[in-house]
């Protein structure tokens, strides 16, 4: 079904696959059956997207982008698993994005308004949030979840089962192989935190206040020699009505793997 959508004479759009009004086709490329795809999406010159995916409205995608294809995952057998994208993303040159398996929810996520720059890789069962960008050839592993506004640098690589937590963010060629704190600047081949992202937070707009209390909030619980059993026992003190800092004690405290420090 592609009814007002524009359609190049070479692509390769399934009989299955539903396209809206406004959206257009270039040429060789493929859509498969159980693809939606939003209204005013632009699909570029030899981009393949596999079904089952639903991507929502004005999401552009650049040439051989390759978006719900079979997770990478020896145990996957077939099953049926989805893709599901929210809308005004981009996803840049040779992006691939993987369907869900059925052990890990069956669901691969990515939310709205993210950038994906060339090269990267969002595995099978990841959680993207909206307004994450990913510099050229950022990779998650399966089953990761990244929150709102992080952003993940070039050739940067996430360890299956991390979190990055919202607006942290990840300098280039970084090795995370635990969660990745908010508000942070994460950094390195063997990964350190270097503080709160002061620079980020002031260019989107975070208040001086808050900055200033996420600041005194990483020292106690990073710099002050407390347990963090202690340091959260502190900050509830000191910073008690920061929602800021209350999510980066919840993210500490709900990790699996251990925050990078």
């Amino acid at each position: 079904m592609s009814g007002g959508a524009t359609i190049h004479p070479s692509a390769e759009v399934d009989a299955g696959a539903s396209l809206a009004p406004g959206t257009a086709v270039h040429a060789f490329s493929v859509i498969g059956p159980g693809v939606v795809l939003g209204p005013e999406c632009v699909v570029g010159p030899h981009a393949t997207i596999e079904g089952p995916t639903e991507i929502g409205a004005r999401c552009r995608i650049f040439p051989f982008a390759s978006l719900g294809t079979a997770p990478q995952d020896l145990k996957y057998g077939g099953e049926r698993t989805q893709l599901r994208i929210g809308d005004d993303n981009t996803f840049r040159e040779g992006v691939t994005v993987n369907r869900g398996t059925v052990g890990g929810g069956g669901v691969t996520r990515i939310g709205s308004s993210n950038l994906l720059m060339t090269g990267t890789h969002v595995a099978h069962d990841c959680q993207v949030g909206s307004g994450v960008i990913f510099a050229n050839a950022a990779t998650l592993a399966g089953h990761v979840m990244v929150e709102d506004g992080a952003t993940i640098g070039a050739f940067s690589g996430v360890h299956q089962f991390c979190r990055v937590g919202r607006h942290a963010y990840i300098g280039g060629y970084s090795v995370i192989t635990q969660d990745a704190m908010p508000y942070v600047l994460t950094v390195g081949n063997r990964a350190r935190s270097f503080g709160i992202n002061v620079i980020g937070l002031e260019r989107k707009q975070f208040v001086p206040e808050t900055i200033r209390a996420l600041k005194q909030a990483y020292r106690i619980l990073f710099r002050s020699r407390l347990t963090l059993e202690a340091a959260f026992e502190r900050l509830s003190r000191e910073i008690p009505d920061t929602p800021e800092v209350g999510a980066l004690v919840e993210f500490i405290r709900g990790s699996q793997r251990g925050v990078i420090r």
